[in-house]
């Protein structure tokens, strides 16, 4: 079922050669401009109509009431709210040890620089509704802003038509497990439009929804392009797409277990990748006998052989597993997973991943739940440079500059010469208005 890719041997930069799903945002982008540009000129008429275009719901009312997030969480299932419970619990646990504290450092007698960290203001936390449906994302996108200190909380969601238009129930009663009580039935570029320029919610323009400063969370390629195309009039975390797998693994992993995780990740998506790198051809074979057995049993098995049979997906051979190690860092998976001898000590050598997974004991679908960590994680190779979600994604640091006469009287001719140098008088004269006995 696995493309297998024989890298044996091979001395060449691996980058180019490992299984990638091609997408083109900048296409997408172009096709979900007008979208987003109506509802920057029209707000709330652009967004019902494209709410009804997309998702096959025309909502008199953009914003949840209050009273339809108390009834998903007063009608959660008991074994589903004691699952959520213990999820916030565990991200709390993790995130709670992020936050960065405010540092002076006394550069010279009478100078000082202090950073303070400051949360950004209000943020729009993005869950999808596809073909599947999160409350465990509102989990990980609302705990690490709250540790930040983000004291505007908004989170948008498509409308369920089997919901009345709402958001799935599973994620409004998450959000009122977090205390969010600003939630809006918006999905796709619409919604990361309405966040980032804000809008009336309705048609007698009775409420409102405030623009936000910033925008996180997962989505499809559409919600991919419009955060693409709204960057810089919001921040955003990252470009997220379709999610990944890798696994590193000798003959001593298990081929059930890899199999198993494997497809876990290939059922969020037909684009999902899922890609094994080992030196062993009978681990190899014992995967693709398990993948076999295991797929046609599972719930979603079209959506499952479609990712695995794709050019995104496969088994890539290599000589050792130092050289599965070069090869895992020139993928940078969203997910890696070690299931090696002495896993531990590999993964402390990998320096490009979203999140390791170390040992037979530590699924990708435990850090989806219930691990404590964080599942928003950059995909498409963006390891080598991004970080996943958190508490720092909310927080920004600002210096603070304090010098008294005399240490910036100390410091005036290097500033006057450094002025100088790069032609720009002004900055200098700047200071010697202070100091009109320094010269250059």
């Amino acid at each position: 079922m696995l493309t297998r890719i024989d890298l044996r041997g091979a001395v060449r930069d691996p980058r180019r050669l490992l299984p990638r799903a091609q997408l083109d945002v900048s296409v997408a982008v172009e096709r979900i401009r007008p979208v987003v540009e109506s509802v920057r000129d029209h707000g709330y008429p652009a967004i019902r109509a494209a709410s009804e275009r997309f998702d096959g719901v025309a909502p008199d009312q953009l914003r949840v009431p209050a009273e339809a997030i108390a009834e998903a969480e007063g009608t959660l299932d008991p074994q589903v709210r004691a699952a959520l419970l213990e999820s916030i619990a565990r991200a709390r646990t993790v995130h709670a040890d992020q936050r960065r504290t405010d540092h002076t450092t006394q550069v010279v007698p009478g100078g000082t620089v202090t950073e303070r960290w400051v949360p950004v203001g209000r943020v729009g936390l993005y869950v999808p509704g596809g073909l599947a449906m999160y409350p465990s994302t509102v989990v990980m996108n609302v705990v690490p802003a709250q540790a930040a200190g983000v004291e505007g909380l908004v989170v948008a969601s498509p409308p369920q038509q089997e919901n009345g238009g709402l958001p799935d129930a599973r994620v409004l009663a998450a959000c009122a497990l977090l205390g969010v009580d600003e939630v809006y039935a918006v999905g796709g570029a619409q919604a990361v439009a309405m966040l980032a320029y804000g809008s009336d919610t309705d048609a007698d323009g009775r409420s409102r929804c405030a623009p936000v400063d910033m925008i996180t969370g997962p989505g499809n390629i559409w919600v991919t392009a419009a955060k693409r195309l709204l960057r810089g009039t919001v921040g955003i975390d990252a470009e997220a797409g379709p999610t990944e797998i890798a696994i590193l693994a000798d003959e001593t992993a298990d081929p059930a277990h890899v199999a198993a995780d494997l497809i876990s990740q290939a059922e969020h998506d037909p684009l999902a990748a899922s890609v094994l790198v080992t030196p062993s051809t009978e681990l190899a074979d014992a995967v693709d006998r398990e993948l076999a057995r295991q797929v046609p049993a599972t719930k979603h098995a079209d959506r499952v052989g479609t990712a695995l049979g794709g050019e995104q997906s496969g088994v890539v051979l290599v000589d050792d597993l130092d050289a599965g190690l070069r090869v895992v860092d020139a993928y940078a998976a969203e997910h890696l997973e070690i299931q090696t001898r002495d896993a531990r000590q590999w993964a402390l050598r990998v320096r490009n991943a979203g999140a390791i997974f170390v040992g037979a004991w530590s699924p990708v679908s435990l850090g989806d739940y219930c691990a404590g960590s964080n599942h928003v994680l950059p995909t498409g190779g963006c390891a080598r440079h991004s970080s996943g979600l958190s508490v720092q994604s909310f927080l920004r640091g600002i210096h603070l500059v304090e010098y008294t006469e005399e240490a910036l009287r100390e410091v005036a001719p290097h500033v006057v010469t450094l002025a100088n140098v790069e032609n720009l008088p002004a900055h200098g004269q700047a200071v010697q208005a202070r100091f009109p006995e320094v010269s250059a």
